[in-house]
């Protein structure tokens, strides 16, 4: 698998964390099951557990830069890929930071609305700035 794939991947058990309202190491464990070994998992698992620890000042985050959304409005998709990138950005330091965020937009091309990719790229880069 590769890192595009892996951040997929990542992007899908975030996803289904909050769908389901259980952010635990547990449902990661669970998730992580259906795959083979392979490098990319243990990206996976840590980009998973920096979440669990950090969604609050995460989430935090988003809202203070997207600009008139609160949280509970943004769409799933949209904050699980903004999620995915803001744990990159802050606390996997082995990936540039213009990666995370590339390749958030182009996620968001690919599973979001059309003009979603704008609304991330914007978010991402308020955020960037305080950083």
């Amino acid at each position: 698998m590769n890192r595009k794939l892996a951040r997929e991947m990542a992007m899908k058990l975030i996803f289904q964390m909050d769908i389901q309202n259980n952010f635990s190491n547990e449902i990661t464990n669970k998730f992580l099951e259906e795959f083979p070994e392979d490098s990319q998992i243990d990206y996976i698992k840590k980009l998973a557990e920096n979440f669990i620890e950090n969604k609050e000042q995460i989430d935090n985050m988003v809202e203070e830069n997207a600009r008139g959304w609160k949280i509970n409005r943004i769409a799933k998709v949209d904050l699980t890929i903004l999620r995915v990138a803001i744990v990159e950005i802050y606390y996997m330091e082995d990936i540039p930071e213009i990666v995370s965020i590339n390749e958030a937009v182009e996620m968001a091309k690919t599973f979001s609305a059309e003009d979603s990719s704008k609304f991330i790229n914007g978010v991402l880069g308020s955020i960037l700035e305080k950083k």
